[in-house]
């Protein structure tokens, strides 16, 4: 059947539509990652292959919880019995004696629940390190992105500073057109600008690793785009006081610490599954008896596990109890390292905080106004051309410490939230 024009005209619209569509054949038009912080961290959480991988490794370990203390499969049994010699046949009615039989093995004195609190204690340790991981990439990704600004607003800095030596050269120009200055203020000005453009490749170099650095930490490739910074990243502390974070150490906020303590649980509890081997489980069948087409009899069987080999119990229960001592001990070391690595991260923290206010409240203000004065000056002959540098110098300087004091608060800040396993 022929196709009208016009139907004709709409399916071709329609196909260009979908070929032109930017989320046609699954063509991903999200915006990329990089305007603030927020962004990175929601790419790292759903992207993030190591993550993705715990993941399904925790949701492993829940799934061997139920059969961890479930019963053991049965056993069919069928025993024949008189079978002829001369003319064998396995059929059962054909034998002397035909027993079936049906056994089951039953772990007393509590050793099933035990062995489902073991691997219930180790599936949830499998999801507090799963979570430990999560907290540890979302820093490095944290310090990676504060990079990625630094390197962008210390450029910003570089080029305005370029700007304004571009101005001081125009200024001098004049004034040495009207026989105010001499002309080597003018070149002084070019010199400046020159080796100011020298440091601005280097930054930019700079830039470009942290832009490789921040995309290899996403799970990127190296040279894909991200998004220009639009602001300083905001990376808030939950805690005012460093007692306040040493408290919520002791207290279990980091995932890893719970996850040791859940594997010390689970080493307990294995210990006393180890220490109930001592008792013996029992083996309960019922049989059927068939002899020719008829059926004779049932059977009833109970066996006991005897616990012979005492030497080897106690063997394993030595095992079970140094692992348990171990595991007591990995839970200490693991809040030790984290308090002491707690407390270098606050003296740096609090350090680079101090400075960054130092230079934004105090110095910045001071070398800016510093400048304006020298600028002043010189347009009036006041001063010499090396002060009024040397003020722009300081001022542009007192700016890129406040950035770098900035950024190393901001990293501070990304280590103390993951040493007390706070999540944004």
């Amino acid at each position: 059947m022929s196709m009208s024009r016009g139907r004709r005209t709409r399916v071709a619209m329609l196909i260009a539509a979908m070929w032109l569509s930017p989320t046609a054949f699954g063509n991903d038009s999200s915006p990329p990652p990089g305007a603030d912080i927020a962004s990175v961290r929601s790419w790292l959480i759903a992207h993030n292959p190591e993550l993705r991988a715990l993941q399904a490794e925790a949701e492993a370990a829940e799934a061997r919880v139920f059969p961890a203390g479930a019963l053991p499969d049965p056993m069919v049994g069928l025993r024949l019995e008189g079978i002829d010699t001369d003319r064998p046949n396995l059929l059962p009615g054909n034998v002397g004696k035909t027993l079936y039989s049906v056994k089951q093995t039953v772990p007393l004195w509590g050793k099933r629940g035990l062995a489902r609190d073991i691997a219930g204690e180790e599936a949830r340790a499998q999801r507090e390190m799963r979570s430990a991981t999560l907290l540890d990439r979302l820093a490095e990704t944290e310090q990676a992105y504060v990079g990625y600004w630094h390197a962008d607003a210390s450029l910003q800095v570089v080029d305005r500073l370029i700007e304004l030596i571009g101005t001081i050269e125009s200024v001098a120009r004049q004034r040495y057109a009207l026989g105010l200055a001499a002309q080597q203020d003018a070149i002084r000005a070019q010199v400046a600008r020159t080796r100011l453009q020298a440091e601005r490749i280097e930054r930019e170099a700079k830039r470009a690793d942290a832009i490789a650095q921040l995309n290899a930490g996403l799970g990127r490739p190296v040279d894909a785009p991200l998004a220009s910074p639009e602001g300083a990243p905001n990376i808030d502390l939950p805690i005012e006081r460093r007692d306040q974070g040493l408290a919520m150490l002791r207290r279990q906020s980091h995932p890893m610490l719970r996850a040791r303590a859940a594997m010390a649980s689970a080493a307990d509890e294995a210990f006393d599954l180890q220490r109930r081997q001592r008792f013996p489980d029992l083996n309960v069948g019922v049989g059927l008896m068939q002899q020719g087409n008829r059926l004779e009899g049932y059977e009833l069987m109970l066996e006991v596990e005897i616990p012979f080999q005492r030497r080897a119990l106690r063997e394993r229960e030595r095992e079970a109890a140094l692992r348990r001592d171990a595991a007591n001990a990995r839970v200490d070391q693991t809040r030790d390292a984290l308090e002491a690595a707690f407390g270098k991260a606050w003296a740096r923290w609090a350090s680079a905080r101090e400075r960054e206010s130092l230079y934004h409240n105090t110095l910045l203000p001071q070398s800016e106004a510093n400048f304006a004065s020298a600028l002043a000056s010189y347009r009036v002959g006041e001063v010499d051309f090396a002060t009024l540098l040397e003020a722009l110098e300081a001022w542009q300087g007192a700016d890129l410490s406040r950035i770098d004091a900035q950024r190393d608060e901001l990293n501070g800040a990304a280590d103390l939230r993951a040493l007390i396993g706070s999540t944004p």
